[in-house]
């Protein structure tokens, strides 16, 4: 039987996030029918290579991060039930923090103020998982994040 990943990411006016984990591949949509993007991650022996919509995500694991891109943006990620990290570059862009208590996922994507919540049932998917899914989707979700510079 499948794993499931699904919650909220931005609260209220935010977008749901509904993922199905089969093995090593996740695959699922952030947001509506309408407004929304599929993602389609496999993870690998090195890291995390997938899509969401149409942009790549390539992520690698190097001395203890996972280190790479989503899209246009770089991505850092560290810890596996306590994730911190950042994407975008150091002057624009979006701190990332999350904590995994059993199979609940709680963080925030940015500041408190102009960032994005995020609340996820993770199944067994460990927290590390948790946390990339809501980064792609916010990235494939949030004009501000996906726009190059």
């Amino acid at each position: 039987m499948e794993d499931l990943i699904r919650g909220r990411l931005g609260g209220a006016d935010g977008y749901d996030i509904r993922c199905a984990i089969d093995g090593d591949t996740i695959k699922g949509r952030a947001g509506g029918k309408l407004h929304g993007k599929d993602i389609n991650l496999e993870i690998t022996e090195r890291g995390v290579q997938g899509s969401v919509g149409a942009d790549s995500v390539r992520i690698e694991l190097q001395d203890g991060e996972l280190r790479g891109n989503v899209g246009a943006q770089k991505l850092t990620l560290r810890g596996v039930d306590r994730v911190t990290g950042f994407l975008g570059e150091p002057i624009v862009g979006w701190n990332i923090v999350a904590h995994q208590n059993g199979e609940k996922l709680a963080g925030q994507l940015g500041s408190t103020v102009l960032g994005r919540p995020f609340e996820l049932d993770l199944g067994s998917a460990p927290g590390w998982v948790g946390t990339l899914v809501a980064v792609v989707a916010f990235y494939a979700l949030e004009p501000r994040a996906s726009v190059s510079r």
